[in-house]
C-alpha cells in the first residue's frame, strides 16, 4: 500500500468563522489551531500546511475559568537586562483581547517556519464584524467537522477538447524519406520488409569482403617477413666462412 503525501494542487483553502463569545480561551484556541493545521481533513500531514483560514469574532467576550484572570500572567521581554514586563490577563483582555486570543493560538502551533506560515491564516477581531465578506466564510460550530468532498479534480483549460479527440496518428518516415501515416497497407509493409532484408544482406557481404581482404594482407605481411629473415641469415653465414679459411692458412 502506497503512502499518500499531500500535493499543492490537492490543497483547498477555505474560510471559517468562529464565534468566541462566552467561550473558554483555551477551548477556542484549540479549535482554531485544529483548523489551521488541517487536522479536520483526511489529507492531513504533520510536515505540510494543509489547513484553512480562521476568523475569530467577539474576542473581547472570551472567558477564563478558575479565577485565572487574576493569577494568569502574560510575560514579555524587551531583550535588554531587566526588560521583562508582566501583565495580568484581566488587563490584557480589557486592553488587547485580539492579542490575547492570538497568543493562545500561537502557542498551540509548531515552533518553526511551518507554524509561522500557519499563523498568517488566523484573523482575530474584537467585535462581531470582520472585513472578509468577499471570501464567503462559513460559520463553524465548536466540535463540528465539515463533510469531505474528496480531492479536487485536475484543472483543465477552457476550450480544450477531450483526450480521445486529440489522439491522432503520428507521422513516421518511410524508406524513401517521405512522411507517411501509421495506417499502412500490407503491400507497403512487405516492400519495407524486403528492403530491410536486402540491406542486411549487403551489409553482411561487405563485412565478409573486408574480413577476406584483411586476411590476405596479413598473409602477405607474414611471407615478406619470412623472406627478409632468410636473407639476413644467409648474409651472416657468408660473412663468417672467409674468416675460418684465413685461420687455417696461418
Amino acid at each position: 500500500m502506497k503512502t499518500y503525501s499531500p500535493k499543492p494542487e490537492h490543497i483547498q483553502r477555505r474560510w471559517y468563522v468562529l464565534d468566541a463569545s462566552e467561550q473558554v480561551l483555551g477551548r477556542i484556541a484549540t479549535e482554531a489551531a485544529h483548523i489551521l493545521r488541517g487536522k479536520h481533513k483526511p489529507i492531513y500531514a504533520p510536515h505540510a500546511d494543509v489547513g484553512d483560514h480562521v476568523i475569530i469574532v467577539n474576542a473581547s467576550k472570551v472567558v477564563l475559568t478558575g479565577g485565572k484572570e487574576q493569577t494568569k500572567v502574560a510575560y514579555r521581554h524587551s531583550g535588554h537586562p531587566g526588560g521583562i514586563t508582566a501583565t495580568r490577563y484581566e488587563d490584557l483582555l480589557r486592553r488587547r483581547p485580539a492579542f490575547a486570543v492570538e497568543k493562545a493560538v500561537r502557542g498551540m502551533l509548531p515552533k518553526n517556519r511551518l507554524g509561522r506560515a500557519m499563523i498568517k491564516k488566523l484573523h482575530v477581531e474584537a467585535g462581531p464584524e470582520h472585513p472578509h465578506r468577499a471570501q464567503q466564510p462559513e460559520s463553524w460550530a465548536m466540535g463540528q467537522r465539515p463533510v469531505w468532498d474528496g480531492l479536487p479534480a485536475p484543472a483543465v483549460a477552457p476550450g480544450t477538447p477531450p483526450r480521445a479527440a486529440t489522439k491522432e496518428a503520428k507521422p513516421t518516415k518511410s524508406a524513401r524519406g517521405r512522411r507517411a501515416t501509421t495506417a499502412t497497407t500490407p503491400s507497403t509493409t512487405r516492400t519495407a520488409a524486403r528492403g530491410s532484408t536486402a540491406a542486411k544482406d549487403s551489409a553482411r557481404k561487405t563485412s565478409a569482403d573486408k574480413a577476406a581482404t584483411g586476411r590476405k594482407s596479413t598473409g602477405a605481411k607474414t611471407t615478406s617477413r619470412k623472406t627478409t629473415s632468410r636473407k639476413t641469415t644467409l648474409k651472416k653465414t657468408t660473412a663468417r666462412k672467409p674468416a675460418a679459411s684465413k685461420k687455417k692458412e696461418t
